[in-house]
């Protein structure tokens, strides 16, 4: 089990090691350095000269291998070849799109202007199911051969043993959240066994409002970092929140602009709830593991709080009842 990152792997990247990796690449920066909202990596967006700012993305060292990234830089080009409306990192001469600038890997980008998407208005949800319709009969054309898959062992497990062992869970509430979690497990299982043979594409595997930028009366989905093998419901359920009728209505706007383009297995409704319990604790080991970033520290102040655990735990406990609801109903129309 790794202990949580300590070697503050951004440190030394001052705004002149900014500036210094993109005028390595051919760049005249203007000197203007505006950070960006990004924690697991560092965005930055530059100006250049005579020119419109584009967007840097310094990698975290060793949490994907250049094969991961490389593949990733694929997986939009090839979706931009089908004009979908993707983020599609720069390219250099060579057609290169990531670079290794000192002791960092950087990949450029275009900037592009946009707003979030409004979930309460129903064109919003058809024309986005429309995009992710698209977006998977792409990714149903292979496999990815170095990017991982959704399982419960890394979605959940593992999480949830390196918040145990490196004591992060409070000692009076250990024993409610071990017992908790195995449970979880098993609720989890019952649940993707339901729909064994459902098969997994290519996603964008982190799709939800803050990565759709909504521009010109059409979404543009950005930073696809964790781009894996899963169910396709996987870019669907994040749309989805709040009270089961709210979450039943927005799910047959979704749908109604998906099935246009792409047939959908109604099946994998099962796998809604299991999906977001694996998140949450998965976000929890996330914010864990990184918990010795200061930019952690400083972003997320409520975590590791008594109170926090508190509510996380409630938090799982509704999932566990909810995953032996009924899934949401759809029916094609």
């Amino acid at each position: 089990m790794s202990p949580p990152d300590s070697a503050l792997p951004f440190q030394q990247l001052s705004p002149d090691e900014i500036l210094n990796a993109v005028e390595s690449l051919g760049y005249a920066c203007d000197g203007h350095v505006t950070a960006l909202n990004s924690y697991e990596n560092r965005v930055y967006q530059i100006g250049i000269w005579d020119n419109k700012p584009i967007i840097a993305k310094f990698y975290r060292p060793q949490r994907w291998s250049d094969d991961c990234i490389n593949e990733e830089h694929a997986y939009t080009a090839e979706l931009a070849e089908h004009e979908i409306p993707v983020i599609n990192p720069l390219r250099d001469a060579h057609g290169q799109t990531l670079f290794q600038t000192g002791s960092y890997r950087i990949a450029l980008y275009p900037r592009v202007g946009g707003r979030a998407p409004e979930l309460d208005d129903p064109d919003h949800l058809v024309q986005l199911g429309r995009c992710l319709a698209r977006i998977h009969n792409v990714s149903a054309v292979k496999a990815f051969v170095h990017r991982p898959s959704i399982d419960i062992k890394t979605m959940a497990q593992d999480p949830a043993e390196f918040l145990l062992a490196n004591h992060f869970i409070p000692s009076d509430l250990t024993a409610s959240y071990t017992a908790l979690t195995q449970h979880l497990y098993t609720a989890i299982q019952a649940c993707f066994a339901r729909v064994e043979n459902c098969g997994f594409i290519r996603l964008h595997g982190d799709c939800h409002i803050g990565n759709i930028l909504w521009y010109d009366n059409a979404p543009f989905i950005v930073d696809f970092d964790d781009a894996r093998m899963g169910p396709a419901i996987q870019d669907l359920w994040m749309f989805l929140s709040g009270d089961r009728n709210y979450m039943q209505a927005r799910l047959h706007d979704l749908l109604e602009g998906y099935c246009e383009f792409r047939d959908f297995d109604a099946c994998e409704l099962h796998l809604i709830e299991p999906l977001r319990t694996m998140r949450m604790v998965h976000y929890a080991g996330w914010l864990a593991r990184r918990w010795n970033d200061p930019a952690f520290f400083q972003a997320f102040p409520w975590f590791n709080t008594q109170t926090y655990w508190q509510t996380h735990i409630l938090h799982l406990k509704e999932q566990l009842s909810l995953m032996a609801e009924a899934p949401l109903e759809w029916q094609r129309k």
